[in-house]
């Protein structure tokens, strides 16, 4: 059924507890990609012009639970939110601890639900604290709809009225619009190190698309599927059973699957490494793949540009090295300028939107990484289940 979304919500010297997904990558106390924030700005300038008592949390990072750790404190975002904003934001510590006194205007951002103990399993306990300092559960935390945590989904369970943000409202209909009836043909790229974390979701593609273009150590394992040699590059040995059932339904579906002719190899892992593009019939014992040649990318190319429907998640290669780059950068030029409805999602492939300049150029930009995979292959997700539970 359709969520409620949080302009259909009364929200006037009310309480609302917005869940945001503000885990940013931060070194040095310095933010060097601000877009999950940015993404939740139009729900947090909502509530707040609507004349609500705005309480904005996020997870940050991988904190010992239940301890504090400044390395892991929301205060970067809070500065960021600041000079975004133009308006008072305070950071409020030890906020399960005491009796909170809010005032309008004022953007309340409260520390890291990571430092809260049971945040992870969802304990009863901290999930109704949570609902007692809120009216309002507002989920726009898109990025991790798929835990069932105590701010993303317990808190849902005891409160008085619970909703989308805007963020979390459109991430789903940007999803469903792909899936449920793409405009076809449609054409999946998936990249990243391992099978085993997409393989539930190749497996449903491989049923779905018309064109399935992979990357990166995911690549490796179908090339060692394929019985080509390649060297000591990345790849699953224990999955080639699974990769030859993929291969064999894409056959059967006359899926287009582009032919690996080339690709860019290097003799160890550094970002100093030395580039060699080799025939894939050349490989060397000592040789790993970091990339797709020209020859395989021209192979990609034609298909992209028939494409009405792109869904994109995971770089072609190690594109951080530059001298490992080209496959990722002329797949994202050719998403770019391609006229089909282009989805993207997953931290490594922001990253490389980013690099290349073309967020304008990308239909929708997922937030989500793990979310926008379970929601791929088709599961209910938490939030999604708390959020369509109706209030008594």
């Amino acid at each position: 059924m359709p969520l409620k979304c949080i302009n259909q919500l009364q929200l006037k010297n009310k309480k609302i507890f917005i869940r945001s997904d503000l885990n940013v990558p931060i070194k040095d106390g310095i933010i060097s990609s601000a877009s999950r924030i940015d993404a939740s700005i139009p729900t947090i300038n909502y509530a707040i012009n609507e004349g609500g008592f705005v309480l904005l949390t996020s997870h940050m990072g991988r904190p010992e639970e239940g301890k504090y750790d400044e390395i892991f404190s929301l205060k970067p975002v809070v500065d960021y939110l600041k000079k975004k904003l133009g308006i008072k934001v305070e950071l409020v510590k030890n906020y399960l601890d005491q009796d909170l006194k809010f005032k309008t205007g004022i953007l309340y951002v409260l520390e890291n639900t990571r430092f809260n103990a049971g945040e992870k399993n969802c304990e009863e306990g901290l999930s109704k604290r949570y609902a007692e300092i809120a009216d309002v559960f507002v989920m726009d935390a898109f990025g991790t709809a798929h835990r069932k945590e105590s701010s993303t989904y317990g808190i849902g369970k005891y409160v008085n009225e619970k909703c989308a943000g805007f963020l979390f409202n459109n991430e789903i209909q940007a999803l469903t619009q792909t899936f449920d009836n793409p405009k076809k043909p449609m054409i999946a790229i998936v990249g990243g190190s391992k099978v085993s974390t997409k393989l539930s979701i190749l497996k449903k593609l491989s049923q779905q698309v018309d064109g399935l273009i992979l990357g990166g150590g995911i690549l490796n394992t179908f090339l060692a599927a394929q019985g080509f040699n390649i060297g000591k590059s990345l790849y699953e040995e224990e999955l080639i059973d699974d990769a030859k059932f993929i291969l064999n339904e894409l056959v059967n579906r006359k899926v287009f699957f582009p032919k690996t002719i080339d690709v860019v190899c290097g003799k160890e892992f550094r970002e100093d490494a030395k580039s060699t593009i080799k025939n894939i019939s050349e490989i060397e014992d000592d040789d790993m793949i970091f990339d797709i040649g020209p020859k395989s990318f021209n192979e990609i190319s034609s298909c992209l540009g028939n494409a009405n429907t792109i869904l994109w998640n995971g770089p072609l290669g190690v594109f951080e090295f530059d001298q490992f780059s080209n496959g990722t950068e002329q797949l994202a030029k050719s998403i770019a300028k391609s006229k089909a409805f282009s989805l993207a999602g997953g931290g490594d492939t922001i990253a490389a939107i980013e690099k290349y300049h073309i967020t304008k150029e990308i239909s929708y930009i997922s937030t989500a990484g793990g979310a926008f995979l379970e929601f791929a292959e088709g599961k209910k997700l938490p939030a999604i289940e708390i959020l369509e539970q109706n209030d008594e």
